[in-house]
């Protein structure tokens, strides 16, 4: 065998996506799936070796723009739809950055122009509605996120295939949340709801400046609002929807075990809870994972799992027939 490291053998795995470029990339997908599970060990060890090696600096580093999945910025959308469909999803509200993708199609109207079409055919061939989330990156400067804003504002609707919703996402720990709220000004009044992260890395005092700053739809996580009375009530008084995803608050260190997450202390409180997945190719497991999470480690029923279920449904940008008809199928599960 090639006398190359872990770290090494990927390195060049990415030179090879690179030369085969995006344009190529569909027909080496299968392939590359097959070989991405082959290496998933090496590249563990290679991050750990390399953050040792970088120390700090590994942190400062977008390892984002490495990512060969941003080439084909359809295959996500599909395979996004196809998953969810899979599992019984009616309505999928996709979250993307166009700037992640912009430097391989043109532009960020270009990338955003093919995710939207993506989302239309998809609706239409596999039988799930696909709209779309425009999503700012903390990490980046806020006169960014005003450019993107005003991008999502131009394809802003209500329907498949259509950008319904503006976001804020990545490490909350990062960026001045205040700085945003024009970009998310913009976003309102273009009609799009409004849906930044924050609250799983960062504890109430952060779900309290969002509220305040941005004044929110729906709050990605929002999960440790339970760490103060005061901003749990707020949250279930302004009627606001958490985003909730055990899988990833374990993931990433928030809670110990799945046991540890405060969904119950949600529930009882009333919140309105969306059940997610957050991002499964980054934390392995899907969304009937965190239904039966919901049911087997905090014991909800499921009269319980049905109200999750339709709050998450509310709490979307589901065109009124497609939410009437997910209400009905949620009813029609709980009586079966």
């Amino acid at each position: 065998m090639l006398d190359i490291n872990g770290w090494e053998f990927i390195v060049l795995l990415v030179a090879a996506l690179l030369v085969i470029g995006p344009e190529r990339m569909p027909e080496y997908a299968a392939k590359l799936a097959r070989m991405v599970k082959q290496v998933r060990g090496l590249a563990d060890a290679a991050k750990v070796q390399l953050r040792e090696q970088m120390g700090s600096d590994f942190d400062d580093v977008d390892w984002k723009q490495y990512d060969p999945r941003q080439y084909d910025p359809r295959r996500i959308v599909r395979e996004a739809a196809q998953d969810d469909a899979q599992e019984g999803s009616r309505w999928l509200e996709i979250q993307v950055d166009p700037t992640s993708y912009a430097p391989f199609v043109g532009g960020i109207t270009p990338a955003l122009e093919i995710v939207l079409d993506e989302a239309r055919s998809a609706s239409k061939d596999i039988g799930i509605g696909v709209a779309v989330v425009v999503a700012a990156n903390r990490i980046r400067h806020p006169l960014d996120a005003r450019t993107l804003a005003r991008l999502a504002a131009r394809y802003a609707g209500d329907g498949v295939g259509q950008v319904v919703g503006f976001g804020l996402s990545n490490d909350e720990r990062r960026g001045v949340t205040a700085e945003f709220a024009h970009a998310f000004d913009i976003a309102r009044r273009a009609g799009l709801a409004c849906v930044p992260h924050g609250g799983e890395l960062l504890g109430a005092a952060a779900v309290s400046e969002t509220l305040a700053a941005l004044a929110p739809d729906r709050l990605g996580h929002g999960i440790r609002c339970v760490e103060d009375p005061r901003v749990l009530d707020d949250v279930v008084r302004r009627g606001l929807t958490l985003e909730v995803c055990p899988g990833s608050n374990v993931a990433l260190g928030v809670y110990s075990t799945a046991r540890d997450v405060p969904l119950r202390q949600l529930v009882e409180a009333g919140a309105n809870i969306a059940l997610g997945a957050d991002d499964p190719l980054l934390f392995g497991s899907r969304l009937n994972a965190q239904y039966e999470t919901a049911r087997t480690v905090h014991g909800l029923s499921d009269v319980e799992l049905a109200e999750l279920a339709r709050a998450s449904a509310r709490g979307s940008r589901a065109p009124e027939p497609a939410l009437k008809q997910i209400l009905a199928d949620i009813e029609a599960w709980l009586i079966s």
